[in-house]
């Protein structure tokens, strides 16, 4: 390829600062006074650019980079162009959703970004084929690219809604949820799985074990959207699966961190630095299991969907605790980043904010079950803000100094 997997996990690195300015600029607007450009345009446009611009744009970037360290032979220029196109609707989304909201440009490069999405999947799939059925991250690669196009179903009956006038709360939020479930749980997640399982030396132990847990989480993957729609009024029988595919997720999860997660610590040598950041990832993800299936007791789940706070702190335990953390983690053990010591307390700096505003967020939305306010929470939020900011500022520049 013409520009290195280098070049681009830096302007992955530059899409995660853009997208914690855009979360700055949002709390800074609700800790104080600025009355230039709208909230919610700017709300819509750092989720848009966080998923488009920064996860996807850089899990597709590493899937790539797979491909690459495989024995097989394997044309990575064509993927120059989905790059490019993935970040051309990134970018366009970015901006337009700030000034318009949902108007013509936004809708018609969200929906361009999902057919270019489709078109990553059909390239990739087919030199999946050229990959050996036994290796650890074929199927965890097939499913993601399986669900992320399946989440795009929401955000087509999002525009069928909005283009028919004929918008029901109930169909509204439920696809909504449809389209994040399938986004976090299937194309962030197993993605994520494929490439951890990458870094493992393959045995008998840990392909069968490997095999099973990705059975697991397949099976419960499309099930446990209905962990989503909970607030429905749904039969019995809906409700039980909803509960079965919430507790095999977390057999599956105990299963991995049993078998999986000690190959890994015995197999790959890690600076303590960047083993608690892994031990930090896996408890955050210990505990997205755990609310999960707490959610289907019906009081907690109706004060889970109640509550602002509480959604979006689930939402920033997922993407950034989890997902975002991960990527990070990865991109500095696989030397695909700058490697010193003032990268590296930005990575920590980055961290430490990260799990300040899980803290502050979830005291917020337990607070909120006694509609009890938190004094100065906006403004710590924004303090958090600024961290996460100059944390990603300096990882950003300290990469972009030494290439």
């Amino acid at each position: 390829m013409k520009l290195s997997i280098s070049n681009w996990v830096k302007i992955s690195l530059f899409n995660l600062l853009l997208v914690a300015t855009l979360g700055l600029l949002m709390r800074y607007k609700i800790a104080f006074e600025f009355p230039y450009l709208n909230q919610k345009n700017i709300q819509h446009s750092h989720s848009h650019f966080a998923f488009a611009g920064w996860v996807s744009q850089t899990l597709i970037v590493l899937m790539v980079h797979f491909l690459s360290k495989q024995k097989v032979v394997v044309n990575l220029e064509k993927y120059k162009k989905v790059f490019i196109a993935n970040l051309v609707c990134a970018y366009i989304m970015l901006f337009s959703f700030i000034i318009q909201g949902y108007g013509l440009i936004s809708i018609l490069f969200s929906t361009l970004s999902i057919f270019v999405s489709f078109w990553f999947a059909v390239l990739y799939y087919k030199d999946l084929k050229l990959i050996p059925k036994d290796n650890l991250s074929k199927n965890w690669f097939k499913a993601a690219l399986f669900f992320n196009v399946i989440s795009s179903i929401g955000t087509f009956a999002l525009a069928y809604m909005m283009a028919t006038k004929n918008i029901t709360q109930d169909l509204y939020l439920s696809s909504i949820y449809f389209y994040l479930h399938f986004q976090y749980n299937g194309w962030f997640w197993f993605a994520c799985v494929g490439l951890f399982v990458s870094q493992l030396i393959p045995n008998l132990n840990i392909e069968k074990a490997n095999k099973t847990i990705f059975n697991w989480f397949f099976i419960s993957c499309i099930p446990a959207y209905l962990l989503s729609i909970l607030w429905f009024k749904l039969p019995i029988w809906v409700y039980i699966i909803a509960i079965i595919s919430a507790v095999l997720q977390i057999v599956a999860w105990y299963v991995f961190i049993k078998k999986i997660i000690p190959s890994f610590i015995k197999n790959y040598s890690l600076a303590p630095f960047y083993k608690w950041i892994y031990i930090s990832i896996i408890a955050c993800v210990s505990i997205k299991f755990i609310l999960q299936l707490a959610s289907t007791v019906p009081l907690i789940g109706k004060l889970a969907f109640g509550f602002r706070p509480i959604v979006i702190a689930y939402l920033h335990l997922v993407l950034l605790a989890i997902i975002s953390s991960f990527l990070l983690v990865y991109l500095f053990t696989n030397q695909l980043v700058v490697q010193n010591n003032a990268i590296k307390k930005a990575l920590a700096l980055f961290i430490i904010g990260i799990f300040l505003n899980e803290i502050v967020l979830g005291v917020q939305g337990i607070a909120s079950f006694s509609y009890t306010l938190i004094p100065y929470a906006n403004e710590m939020l924004f303090g958090v803000a600024i961290l996460l900011f100059f944390g990603i500022f300096r990882m950003a520049f300290l990469n972009l100094k030494k290439s």
